[in-house]
């Protein structure tokens, strides 16, 4: 059997937003659980986030939103992370997300969104069995919060 590394995850705050520490409880929850994080800090782009994630390779992108600004920037992730040919990687959304959006964000290509009050677990787990489903007997399309 070949052996894997660990999940690697780009953790950004894109925009204006300067509150972090959420972000950094969901890092240090990731790397607890022995995933690789890289915390790229505070206003973020999303073309620096989306040339990061490709140059990086890494598996996850997750993006923390306080602001109320979560769909024109993930809009804007979108067309970025399509720029560089990355559209296809898992990327989730955490913070003041109202459940109105949930599905347009999906539509743009958010893999999971995790609402304030998210448990730690949920968004461990939900990455693990997005990333490496085999390991959990599902298949990628299964798994959605």
């Amino acid at each position: 059997m070949e052996a894997r590394g660990p999940i690697r995850v780009l953790m950004a705050k894109p925009g204006l937003d300067g509150h972090d520490v959420g972000a950094k409880l969901v890092c240090r929850a990731l790397m607890d659980a022995g995933m690789e994080v890289i915390y790229t800090g505070l206003r973020q782009s999303p073309e620096v986030i989306a040339r990061d994630a490709a140059d990086r390779g890494v598996d996850v992108i997750g993006l923390s939103i306080l602001s109320g600004a979560h769909m024109p920037l993930c809009r804007k992730l979108a067309e970025q992370l399509r720029a560089v040919g990355a559209e296809d990687l898992t990327w989730i959304v955490g913070g003041n997300i109202p459940s109105r959006d949930h599905e347009a964000l999906h539509e743009l290509g958010v893999s999971g969104v995790f609402p304030v009050g998210a448990s730690l677990e949920e968004i461990v787990e939900f990455i693990r069995r997005k990333v490496r489903p085999e390991d959990s007997g599902e298949t990628r399309e299964q798994v959605r919060p």
